[in-house]
């Protein structure tokens, strides 16, 4: 059985592992279906996307579209190791599902354009809209045209690779799904998110300039009773198609 790669890159422990327990329960997969690497510790160079079912790339502080002189030494290391797996996953059409930063990193590589120009959304919840293309995919269809999701971003995409479709929308930030070749997904939202997530989450990031740490209670009062169901599907359709377990 191939396993699941979850790349992570958040520098705080406990956000962090949030985010790995919360993708490991919504994606129904256990720990010795996959491979963990925080990014942002750890080189993965030596990794070849081929051996995976399937590659997941989390969510985070960093931005793609900072200038390089403000970017920290892990993150530009790791960054340039993604170009190489991306490089991979593209040319194989490997598995891969990107959320927040992975929708960001791969749009970039890819030669989209990501930027603090237009087009981000307070931290919360945004109702996102399937277009004709996101309903037909495998992945979305049966759902229902709009939902939401958690979601919280300084920068997004102004433009989408060429070979890129788009899948859905939200009012404030036009790509928010999008698929390239037949098995590589990224989306703005994060999928891992449901209510108790993203009061805790607000705590982990409430003085990385997000939002006023002063609204936080209000916030986590706000958010913690939230359902966010549609997401979670997405994530389990995603670890279903793609595993090996079966085979």
């Amino acid at each position: 059985m191939k396993p699941f790669l979850i790349l992570q890159l958040r520098v705080i422990d406990e956000a962090a592992d949030q985010e790995f327990e919360a993708i490991m329960k919504y994606g129904g997969l256990e720990r010795n279906e996959v491979v963990r690497i925080r990014m942002e510790k750890e080189s993965f160079d030596s990794i070849n996307a081929c051996d995976f079912a399937g590659i997941i790339v989390g969510g985070g502080p960093s931005n793609v579209s900072d200038d390089i002189d403000k970017k920290p030494g892990f993150q530009i290391r790791f960054e340039n190791e993604l170009d190489q797996l991306y490089a991979s996953i593209i040319e194989n059409d490997i598995p891969f599902f990107g959320t927040c930063y992975g929708l960001g990193s791969m749009v970039k590589y890819a030669g989209g354009i990501v930027s603090k120009e237009k087009y981000s959304e307070p931290v919360g919840y945004t109702e996102i809209h399937l277009n004709d293309d996101g309903r037909e995919d495998p992945l979305f269809s049966g759902l229902p045209d709009s939902f939401i999701g958690f979601c919280g971003h300084k920068e997004a995409c102004q433009t989408i690779p060429e070979e890129a479709v788009l899948l859905g929308s939200s009012d404030l930030s036009p790509v928010q799904i999008i698929r390239m070749k037949h098995n590589i997904y990224a989306v703005q939202f994060h999928c891992e998110l449901d209510g108790p997530g993203m009061a805790k989450r607000i705590v982990y990031y409430k003085n990385h300039g997000y939002f006023d740490p002063k609204e936080s209670e209000a916030m986590i009062r706000r958010y913690q009773n939230v359902k966010t169901e549609i997401p979670q599907i997405v994530l389990k359709r995603f670890v279903d198609r793609y595993s090996t377990k079966k085979m």
